[in-house]
């Protein structure tokens, strides 16, 4: 599906720095949009339905993926995970550009149905640093914790499969790294043509 708006899939481990390099991302970028996830999981500290993630029960979640309401979904940590199809079709087609927080499996998910969206991955600068955030962050259970460190190990194994890696070791260089992928993407040949038809079609190129 070839869309005016650029989609922009994150990764990454839990305790890298995913989302709170995501929100700052929406606050400096006024023209990208983020798309709300649905998940089976309870909220975590200060979260909000509808601003963080939809939260509904299984059974909700369930019955949403019989009636193909998600692009993707996925199980992750013993939670479902999921991303509204309607939603994001409206966006893209309207010339948004969107970014979703995603688990890897959904963002090769994506990658088949848009193959022009962008694949990001974040990763921690070492094993130990990510296991002292996930601890600091005091919303998880040691055995949660333990279990995270684990499946971190599986899911950092396919940040190959990315088109970028950024390192999260100093939040406020790996957002500037973040703002370049997004404002590269836009500057591509096949997005500016997506985006600026008219003046494309003017100078014969199109």
């Amino acid at each position: 599906m070839e869309t005016p708006g650029n989609l922009f899939c994150v990764a990454a481990p839990s305790g890298a720095g995913k989302s709170s390099l995501v929100k700052a991302l929406l606050e400096l970028d006024s023209h990208l949009a983020v798309s709300v996830s649905h998940t089976t999981r309870q909220p975590r500290g200060q979260e909000q339905q509808g601003r963080e993630y939809w939260f509904v029960a299984e059974p909700a979640f369930r019955g949403m993926i019989e009636r193909s309401e998600f692009f993707e979904w996925a199980e992750v940590h013993g939670n479902l995970y999921g991303t509204s199809r309607k939603a994001i079709e409206q966006r893209l087609m309207g010339g948004e550009d969107v970014v979703l927080e995603i688990d890897w499996q959904g963002a090769l998910q994506i990658k088949q149905l848009f193959p022009h969206a962008v694949l990001i991955f974040i990763l921690p600068p070492s094993w130990d640093e990510l296991a002292q955030r996930l601890h600091r962050r005091g919303e998880d259970r040691p055995e949660t914790i333990a279990r995270r460190l684990e499946s971190a190990r599986d899911e950092v194994a396919q940040a190959r499969h990315f088109d970028f890696v950024i390192i999260n070791g100093l939040f406020e260089t790996a957002l500037f790294d973040l703002k370049t992928v997004v404002h590269s993407q836009r500057l591509k040949y096949a997005a500016q043509m997506r985006n600026r038809s008219q003046v494309f079609a003017a100078l014969g190129l199109i």
